[in-house]
């Protein structure tokens, strides 16, 4: 369990975000005096910051007015999407995120952060080695040589380095966290932007009882899911670790997207037949992280089951669609202080 805050300012960028508007909160309880940054404002409830900052960091003199007079920095402002979106916009991405990623690490520096984490991905790491759904973990060490996914990846795997010159050239203590596929309450689900357990449970939520679901690809492509709540939990302890290299952050239960479609169905009390398109994108083959070095740094690591963490997910997205959905099931064996935030919880009661 985390402690509470000795009054530190801290700085997270792409508060009007998912995971970013979640750790705000968190933050908040732990008694932070906090600092949002983002282009956007919270898109489903207001931001619980000290301050909003509604700025966009592509801009070298707003990374610098965010940065002022900050401790620490979670920068986890990013332009990303599901890979319908990242695997069709490589040129924008990949210019937003570098603009963002050196003007805020540059900014960081020069108004003396004594800590800043940077919010990489699991897309950094070589396609040659996702190419089976039966994939072997992951381990931090393999992302070179280097093979990362076009624009997205590259731009990430390209930031880690960057936050690795600054601490070897100015002393800055950075932090890079290697996100596996995030997903809870209050993200995007529709768009083109949301990532496949949103997009799911859309397309389950509005789905008759006896229908059929679409499903990119074949079904039997795998990947790894973590509950916001577990994902928050991560950051902040790796923020306040002594290590410095990039870490794993997700589970290393590794599903099927059908089985993932099984899951969401049991959510909402549905039977659905699986309709399987192969000509829409589906990324890599297969993706599982290894939580060894995780494990071995922190003592721990993400537990919340994705059975347990559909269910909040679910009833919330049904409940913005305005479906009925069953009663929502927090996790019962997460302490209170790590169940779903008050405000997810506002949102999905």
């Amino acid at each position: 369990m985390l402690g509470t805050s000795s009054g530190k300012k801290v700085l997270v960028t792409g508060a009007g975000g998912f995971i970013a508007h979640h750790l705000t909160t968190r933050l908040k309880e732990l008694g932070y005096w906090v600092r949002a940054a983002d282009i956007k404002q919270p898109e489903y409830e207001p931001t619980k910051a000290d301050e909003f900052m509604q700025i966009d960091l592509r801009e070298r003199s707003n990374c610098a007015a965010a940065c002022a007079g900050m401790d620490e920095v979670y920068h986890l402002a990013a332009d990303m999407g599901g890979i319908g979106y990242i695997s069709q916009s490589h040129a924008e991405i990949t210019l937003n995120n570098t603009l963002m990623d050196v003007g805020m690490v540059e900014a960081a520096q020069r108004a003396g952060v004594g800590r800043f984490l940077y919010s990489s991905s699991a897309c950094v790491y070589p396609q040659h080695l996702q190419h089976d759904a039966d994939v072997v973990p992951l381990k931090e060490e393999d992302a070179f040589p280097a093979e990362p996914e076009e624009g997205y990846g590259l731009e990430k795997l390209y930031t880690e380095k960057l936050c690795q010159y600054f601490t070897e050239d100015y002393g800055m203590a950075t932090r890079v966290v290697r996100f596996h596929n995030v997903y809870g309450p209050l993200g995007t689900y529709d768009g083109g932007r949301e990532k496949a357990p949103a997009a799911i449970a859309r397309k389950v939520a509005l789905a008759a009882t006896d229908g059929h679901i679409d499903i990119w690809g074949d079904g039997q492509q795998t990947r790894t899911f973590m509950y916001v709540d577990d994902c928050v939990e991560g950051i902040i302890r790796i923020m306040r670790s002594d290590y410095g290299l990039p870490l794993n952050l997700g589970t290393d239960e590794l599903v099927t997207i059908d089985e993932l479609v099984d899951i969401v169905s049991a959510a909402a009390g549905k039977t659905l037949e699986k309709r399987h398109d192969p000509t829409k994108p589906q990324g890599v083959r297969g993706r599982n992280s290894d939580n060894s070095r995780l494990r071995r740094i922190l003592g721990w690591e993400p537990t919340i089951t994705l059975r347990e963490g559909i269910v909040p997910t679910y009833r919330w997205i049904g409940q913005q669609l305005g479906v009925a959905t069953p009663q929502d099931v927090t996790p019962a064996h997460v302490a209170p202080e790590h169940r779903p935030y008050a405000s997810a919880r506002s949102a999905v009661a």
